[in-house]
């Protein structure tokens, strides 16, 4: 159900909302689910070292994960 508040939307302008909110609605047949975020326990950037900078505190900073 559409119900235009104001103004005069031509059959073309209803229209083309009508496919938008069609197409929100539901996916495609063709495509599949949209994609669950991954852990990030198994990011291998988590298993990288950020690198060392010389500096005060640089050695404290070497024992950290």
């Amino acid at each position: 159900m559409l119900r235009v508040i104001r103004g005069e939307p031509t059959a073309d302008e209803l229209a083309a909302v009508v496919v938008v909110l069609a197409g929100r609605a539901k996916p495609a047949s063709g495509e599949s689910a949209p994609r669950t975020a991954r852990s990030q326990w198994a990011a291998k950037a988590r298993q990288m070292r950020p690198q060392l900078t010389p500096g005060a505190g640089a050695w404290r900073a070497s024992a950290l994960p």
